[in-house]
């Protein structure tokens, strides 16, 4: 049952270039999965979806080389460092719901983007809001799309797809050096046995990669869409926290 809701998961937020991990590791939190391997388990998923949806907006042209590496270059050792960071399981929770309620809220209630969008941030701008985006996302273990994605259609930095195929390299790469930082704290003995929900990522991703990258797809129905699942996801979390 864990993997057939983390499939679709995985098609949902990849048909927007997301990776999934804040609300793999809400759902891994309700569901009692141990939490050292929480923070694994979400970024190895993260990291098998957003390989998809990477692929694909390479592919159909939509990355944008000037506008991804700046956020990047600052993000990556930040996400490193945030990874390594010992955390206490109630406050990583808490940040963890308190991320996703601010950025489920966020997609939510963002105005439709159009085509029309083409301002590039300066690179000084860029990597000041890298570095900081890299650091939350490694502490909290997502990779950082979730947070980056809606800040760049609100600033109109880049177009629909460009902005997706960012938030795909973001995640892809912060959700790498997140894990690497994670496992510098060890390799639990047990987290090969979830295979089946990297089997499930995989299948979701796919799918909701291909039909993200489409044009004929509305990513402003799929936001909405995304958002009313991040803040379902959300609410059981705090639910639990506070109940």
């Amino acid at each position: 049952m864990l993997a057939v809701v983390f499939l679709c998961i995985a098609f949902l937020y990849a048909t927007v270039g997301f990776g999934g991990g804040s609300s793999y590791l809400a759902v891994l939190a309700v569901s009692n999965i141990p939490f050292e391997l929480m923070p694994k388990l979400g970024l190895i998923c993260n990291l098998l979806v957003v390989s998809g949806g990477c692929f694909h907006y390479y592919i159909k042209g939509h990355f944008n080389s000037k506008l991804i590496l700046p956020f990047v270059l600052s993000s990556v050792p930040m996400a490193f460092l945030g990874g390594m960071y010992p955390i206490k399981e109630e406050t990583f929770l808490m940040l963890l719901a308190g991320s996703l309620v601010l950025a489920g809220a966020r997609l939510l209630f963002l105005r439709k983007p159009t085509e029309g969008y083409n301002h590039i941030p300066s690179k000084t701008v860029s990597v000041i809001v890298g570095g900081l985006l890299g650091l939350l996302s490694g502490v909290v273990a997502l990779g950082g799309g979730i947070f980056l994605s809606p800040l760049m259609m609100n600033l109109k930095w880049g177009k629909p797809k460009e902005i997706a195929a960012t938030a795909s390299a973001f995640i892809f790469l912060n959700s790498f050096a997140g894990l690497a930082g994670q496992l510098t704290k060890g390799i639990p003995s047990d987290l090969w046995d979830y295979w089946p929900l990297f089997i499930a990522v995989i299948v979701g991703g796919q799918l909701g990669s291909r039909v993200g990258t489409h044009q004929l797809v509305s990513q402003h129905l799929v936001q909405r869409g995304t958002a009313i699942l991040i803040l379902i996801i959300s609410s059981r979390l705090l639910y639990k926290l506070l109940f």
